[in-house]
């Protein structure tokens, strides 16, 4: 049970740093807070916007400003600059905060505790699954598909153990299946 606790302060802490950390994508919502304006302008502002297919978020007042890629701290600098370069606040505080559930990775199967990990950036095949307690007994290690979007993949994991480059980087929204094996 101890372990079981750690390893969940363990997801949950990283996951907490993964949202600090991590840049903005296309389709990423985020919640903006504004501060340093009438009241009644915050309520204008304060919302949560997503990152549309061109990258950017469009606010009011200043129209679309460039998102993907960006980190909510350089973001709320970015909306912070566009504000007062056009005149619209003179002293804004944006505050962005990435949403908890936006970014993880779907781990299931033949895994002993089949589950959503919080995506970070250092994210590989093997952590995930190491995330979700690790193969079961009848895991098939050779099989494992990583689905993204469209796209379905086969790994074999007993490679990535031998030789670490060959652990896929995964990215927000994969869903990993482990197939269970027929002996």
């Amino acid at each position: 049970m101890r372990k079981f606790f750690a390893t969940f302060l363990f997801l949950l802490a990283t996951g907490i740093l993964a949202h600090a950390q991590a840049t903005l994508r296309v389709g990423d919502p985020v919640e903006l807070k504004i501060a340093g304006v009438p009241s009644e302008e915050q309520t204008q502002v304060n919302n949560i916007y997503t990152v549309d297919a061109s990258g950017t978020v469009n606010l009011p007042y200043i129209n679309k400003v460039r998102a993907e890629g960006l980190t909510p701290a350089q973001l709320s600098a970015a909306i912070e600059g566009a504000y007062r370069s056009n005149g619209i606040y003179t002293n804004p505080t944006i505050t962005i905060v990435m949403q908890p559930n936006a970014r993880f990775v779907n781990v299931g199967g033949a895994v002993r505790t089949p589950t959503r990990v919080p995506f970070t950036e250092d994210m590989t095949l093997l952590t995930a699954i190491n995330a979700a307690g690790g193969f079961n007994d009848f895991a098939d290690q050779r099989k494992v598909r990583v689905l993204r979007g469209n796209e379905v993949r086969a790994y074999d994991v007993r490679q990535a153990r031998r030789d670490p480059s060959k652990d896929i980087k995964l990215q927000p929204g994969d869903r990993v299946e482990v197939p269970q094996s027929i002996f």
